[in-house]
């Protein structure tokens, strides 16, 4: 190739009657050789199944009759598949909104402090954990016994701060007691009660390792002038020994029992009992019948079910946002770092306010992070199979039921139709092209910038 000098430009063109070479100098016969063992992996592993899964919805469970759209009317006909089509759909709409609110305000809110690179490190590391073991880890947090489930504990420890739990079900008198059951699960004094004579209302039913461990040993109420005092306690003397309706050394008060002064049908004063079962009631309860109430009996609040029919998929899609929140802040951060710096701060001037600011310039320039972020997201939570395998107990796996699942379960389950787990494959890559079709428009969109 030659090259001329015409009034100081270089002229590169080549040659007349010469083939023009790609910038890299290759042909097409070879960059078809480089691309070759790309275009069979991609025809074998990727478009071949999609075919075949296509042409095996049309065929019955053996695959030896063709049957049409068959397969496709049992999936808004079968119950079980609408259920996990429906609960698909909450996850899309749901799982991937609430994750990217949740990495913006994260985002946000460490962008100017000192240990924002801590927090945000600590919201990430749950990416570091699989699906299976995020499952495992979950399965044990939405235990139903606050004693081994963290969801549970924290939820009754709230409750019971600001409505006290009952502490003695199944507690009841003895025959020969001077109370008896009075109906709906209350007990009352059997005759009514007098200003200066000690009340003695004495329970069984209740195991002493199931007592507070701030009850203390029953003692005998003292005699007072003008009111009404007595001793609730526990008459059962472990290892045996003690006497009925007398209070023993070794038996313990039945601290917080409300004790109510009754007089005809109403309520006229009420008392609860201390460590050591002793209370005291006002003069006006002279005369009156002592009621222990039902409220005091009732078992105690074990929490939420959070695995139950109800609360089992908002539950499972708390997991998923406790894994993925971590991605959208790494994300949206990485967009607050790029934003121009200069149009926060000539806005700040011009005299908006921090949530002006965030609302008409931050949000619309992190426009395209949002997008990438929802339908990363989005994409992601329609193959979510393994979370609610795992977090899901066997009584309410249907109810949290999603295609992804609801697609292994007709294709290797105990009767096991490939027609219709076919028909499923399909369904969700009809699902996802969508979504696809959007991403590479905004890609392209974002490219003529």
């Amino acid at each position: 190739m030659t090259s001329a000098v015409a009034g100081g430009a270089i002229n590169s063109a080549p040659p007349a009657g010469k083939p023009r070479k790609s910038v890299t100098g290759t042909r097409k016969a070879m960059a078809v050789g480089f691309l070759l063992p790309a275009l069979v992996l991609l025809g074998a592993l990727v478009v071949y199944p999609i075919g075949y899964s296509v042409y095996r919805s049309f065929f019955d469970q053996a695959g030896s009759h063709f049957i049409g759209i068959d397969n496709y009317r049992s999936l808004f006909t079968d119950d079980a598949i609408r259920t996990a089509i429906k609960n698909t759909a909450i996850w899309v709409v749901v799982a991937p909104t609430v994750a990217t609110v949740l990495g913006l305000i994260f985002a946000v809110l460490t962008e100017r402090v000192r240990w924002g690179t801590a927090f945000k490190l600590i919201v990430f590391m749950p990416m570091a954990i699989s699906m299976l073991a995020a499952g495992i880890i979950f399965r044990l947090v939405y235990e139903q016994d606050p004693g081994r489930g963290v969801a549970n504990a924290v939820w009754v420890g709230v409750h019971d701060t600001f409505a006290e739990s009952a502490g003695y079900p199944g507690a009841h008198p003895l025959p020969a007691a001077p109370i008896k059951a009075g109906g709906g699960g209350w007990f009352i004094t059997k005759q009514p009660v007098s200003a200066g004579t000690p009340v003695r209302l004495p329970l069984v039913g209740v195991l002493p390792t199931k007592m507070p461990s701030s009850a203390r040993p029953a003692a005998a109420a003292k005699p007072a002038g003008g009111s009404i005092t007595g001793t609730a306690w526990l008459d059962f003397t472990l290892g045996g020994g003690g006497k009925p309706n007398v209070i023993d050394p070794k038996e313990l008060g039945l601290k917080g029992v409300t004790i109510q002064a009754v007089k005809d049908g109403k309520v006229v004063a009420s008392a609860k009992a201390s460590a050591d079962g002793t209370f005291t009631l006002p003069a006006k309860a002279d005369g009156a019948r002592l009621k222990l109430p039902d409220s005091n009996f009732r078992e105690p609040y074990n929490g939420a079910n959070w695995l139950g029919p109800t609360l089992v998929t908002p539950s499972i899609i708390g997991s998923y946002v406790w894994m993925w929140a971590g991605f959208a802040m790494v994300l949206i951060a990485a967009g607050l770092a790029g934003l121009p710096r200069e149009l926060l701060e000539q806005a700040r001037v011009d005299g908006a306010n921090e949530w002006q600011v965030f609302r008409r310039i931050t949000i619309p320039l992190l426009g395209p992070v949002l997008a990438v972020v929802m339908v990363t997201l989005m994409i992601n939570v329609l193959k979510i199979f393994d979370l609610v395998f795992i977090v899901a107990p066997g009584s309410s796996q249907d109810d949290a039921n999603v295609l992804a699942l609801q697609l292994y379960r007709s294709s290797f389950g105990t009767d096991a139709d490939l027609g219709v787990g076919s028909a499923i494959a399909v369904l969700l890559l009809l699902l996802v092209v969508p979504i696809m079709l959007v991403n590479i428009r905004r890609m392209r969109k974002e490219g003529r910038r």
